[in-house]
């Protein structure tokens, strides 16, 4: 286990900042690697039902950022994690949060597609079973057919839920994870670079899907294109060094940034 502080925090979201504004609360946050300083006094705030881009050169801490939300970093024996996180109010590394069900309230997708060697159906299935979502066979069923319905893939594989979810294509295989992510009905969905072993075409379904998803679940999504943080988010954080160099709505970070590093970054003088 890792050692968790919160100590040198105190303060929370108010009740109604949290409902009207704020899902995801981090204040404050340290990530230490051994002796190594990888996230640097991150503090931010992300909106509900919005999706949050992450953006900035390999290494500088955007996805070790994005692993805090749903405490990834608790498999890392060298991994420590410091200050507050919360979500809706609740400190997510508070003692007496599960981490496992911390992980199906807050979904992720990785950056390679990495179903399950089983079927279909029971890439699918498996959240709901062992979180003891389904009381029948038939509620499974009907829980399999929405989350693929809402990952775009059930007219694609309505026909063979029996075959194995390691036969699809490389982006029916990231819409299977999406999928297997979204069963669970989380609130939040993280995407660490979610496209970037995925063709142009399958990318654009992933980004359609992006944008649609986000009417129900609140989504962070780590990118190395900038292209791509322009066309699917909302909100966009910069990353440089461990530091949060500045977040704010993306029309206004891809056309007015207020640091110049990040003004630096879109224009591809570094990364």
């Amino acid at each position: 286990m890792n050692n968790m502080s919160t100590s040198n925090i105190t303060t929370t979201p108010t009740k109604a900042s949290t409902m009207n504004e704020t899902k995801i609360s981090a204040r404050d946050v340290q990530v230490y690697y051994g002796d190594k300083h990888a996230i640097i006094d991150v503090n931010i705030e992300i909106r509900p039902r919005t999706v949050t881009a992450f953006i900035g050169p390999s290494g500088c801490g955007k996805s070790t950022f994005l692993r805090c939300i749903n405490r990834m970093n608790d498999t890392i024996a060298s991994c420590r994690v410091e200050g507050h996180i919360s979500i809706d109010g609740e400190n997510i590394y508070d003692p007496k949060v599960d981490p496992v069900q911390l992980r199906a309230k807050v979904g992720m997708v990785f950056q390679k597609p990495n179903p399950f060697p089983k079927s279909i159906y029971e890439n699918v299935a498996y959240g709901p079973r062992i979180h003891g979502l389904a009381r029948s066979k038939a509620d499974l069923d009907e829980l399999v057919t929405s989350a693929l319905q809402k990952a775009g893939l059930w007219n694609e594989v309505k026909d063979r839920l029996d075959s194995p979810g390691t036969g699809l294509s490389g982006g029916q295989q990231q819409r299977l994870c999406i999928a297997r992510a979204v069963a669970v009905s989380p609130e939040v969905i993280l995407m660490d670079e979610p496209c970037s072993a995925l063709d142009p075409i399958a990318t654009a379904k992933v980004e359609e899907l992006i944008h649609e998803l986000r009417t129900n679940f609140t989504i962070v999504i780590v990118t190395h294109s900038m292209q791509q943080a322009a066309r699917v988010s909302q909100r966009t954080a910069m990353f440089h060094l461990g530091n949060l160099v500045e977040e704010n709505d993306t029309d206004k970070m891809f056309t007015n940034p207020d640091d110049q590093r990040t003004q630096d970054y879109i224009m591809g003088r570094f990364g």
